[in-house]
């Protein structure tokens, strides 16, 4: 179990307050049960590694107050609306036999063992949190589903998922769905654009000339050289040989 060092605060105005803040701390407060709510401070450094853990919210923390350990939940955190740090929690105290409402995170394993997943399936997931209504001190860390074996088409459902008889789902009624496993998505090959009319497609097709070019005649050799168009001189006269 998680403990956290807490220390007792006796604040007055929000002067005091920031004083906690800057000082590297938390103001948070304990709540529940018959005992008067309970002002307290933590360190900011130590709450924020257990906010990154994906199921902060539905762990128990021991809290050492003073000497002594009080086991909560963390309920709602505060942050800045500018820098996003943390200001202030609550915790819920834990008492033995009290029902709580609490949101669980859903745990997938085993998924290199899924031939659904090896064929390219895609797992669906519906549900990454189910809500349930236990003892606290009956709070499952998670809900783990086992794909081992499990193929395309097959769906998870709530009733699937092993709970204690105490622990039971808030949505009643129904056997709502976790996850699925379905087919793979088919790429669907764009279609080939079409050709403008009388436009030549095919690749390395001849070029039309153009305006006012024309085609040299199969055979010609070049092109003609100047004076190769005007008349053949006339041939002279007997007398101009002379």
């Amino acid at each position: 179990m998680n403990s956290i060092e807490a220390n007792i605060r006796d604040n007055t105005t929000k002067g005091q307050l920031n004083a906690i803040r800057n000082s590297g701390n938390v103001p948070a407060i304990i709540y529940g049960g018959k005992d008067k709510n309970q002002k307290i401070s933590i360190s900011k450094k130590l709450l924020k590694t257990f906010i990154e853990k994906e199921n902060f919210f539905s762990n128990i923390i021991t809290l050492k107050v003073d000497g002594s350990n009080q086991n909560v939940l963390p309920r709602e955190i505060k942050y800045h609306i500018l820098t996003d740090e943390p200001i202030h929690v609550d915790f819920l105290r834990v008492l033995p036999g009290v029902k709580i409402k609490i949101e669980v995170p859903v745990n997938f394993i085993n998924h290199e063992k899924s031939p659904g997943l090896k064929k390219g399936g895609v797992l669906n997931i519906v549900r990454r949190k189910v809500e349930l209504k236990c003892p606290s001190e009956k709070i499952p860390e998670n809900l783990t589903i086992d794909l081992e074996g499990v193929d395309i088409g097959e769906s998870f459902k709530i009733s699937s998922v092993k709970l204690d008889p105490e622990v039971v789902p808030t949505i009643q009624g129904r056997d709502f769905v976790i996850a699925t496993l379905a087919a793979p998505t088919v790429m669907k090959e764009p279609e080939k654009p079409a050709e403008a009319e009388g436009e030549e497609g095919a690749e390395g097709a001849t070029a039309a000339p153009a305006d006012g070019d024309k085609a040299a005649p199969e055979g010609d050799k070049g092109d003609k050289k100047e004076g190769d168009d005007k008349k053949p001189a006339d041939k002279k006269s007997p007398e101009e040989k002379k």
